[in-house]
């Protein structure tokens, strides 16, 4: 598209960079923009300045926070013992929306993927192991999506963990194979966080 604009094309491809965002859609919004009051407009641009130069990352989990550490990890009345591994922050807060899961989190940052040039160095994995030794873990729930690259992932951490002797459980499979969490129903995902069962491998050791 060429809208004769160099500020409107340059503003239609800077929207249409986000995820989900097509051309068509980008022009939509931006135009939406152009509607709005001076005011309203930076506003909006304000509040994306301040979410980059103000947001963190929570030193201990890897959730989003605007302190050192997160509102979760400062909790003492979430379990000490239990992390829930999930694969970015979209998942962290599907599962904190079921009300059912008192324990902490830790976010990968992604999976194992190889295609997507993503490995296990890529991931926190390295910071979850020091986590399980330091803080006296005893269980680690596996709430990765259930797709190739979630299983991999899940399987490497199976492996990774072993010598740490932490209980690892799987989130039931009860999720159809190739959904996100963030997709599925707040119902169906706390059940499938109760129903967890300790994780199994059919490949040996």
């Amino acid at each position: 598209m060429d809208f004769k604009s160099k500020l409107l094309n340059d503003a239609v491809e800077q929207m249409s960079s986000l995820p989900g965002i097509g051309k068509r859609s980008a022009l939509r919004l931006v135009l939406h923009l152009l509607d709005q009051n001076e005011k309203e407009v930076k506003d909006f641009t304000q509040a994306f300045l301040s979410l980059k130069e103000h947001l963190n990352f929570c030193s201990k989990c890897y959730h989003i926070t605007e302190q050192k550490m997160c509102e979760i990890c400062r909790n003492p009345s979430r379990s000490e013992d239990l992390i829930c591994v999930v694969q970015d922050i979209r998942d962290l807060l599907a599962i904190e929306s079921t009300q059912q899961f008192y324990g902490k989190y830790h976010v990968l940052g992604g999976v194992i993927s190889p295609m997507d040039g993503i490995g296990p160095n890529d991931l926190k994995i390295n910071e979850l192991k020091e986590r399980i030794v330091k803080e006296n873990i005893k269980e680690i729930i596996l709430a990765l999506p259930a797709t190739m690259e979630g299983d991999t992932t899940n399987f490497y951490l199976y492996r990774k963990l072993q010598e740490t002797n932490v209980n690892i459980t799987l989130i039931s499979r009860g999720i159809g194979v190739g959904n996100q969490l963030e997709y599925i129903d707040e119902i169906t995902l706390g059940k499938s966080l109760l129903d967890r069962s300790v994780y199994k491998t059919n490949i040996s050791n």
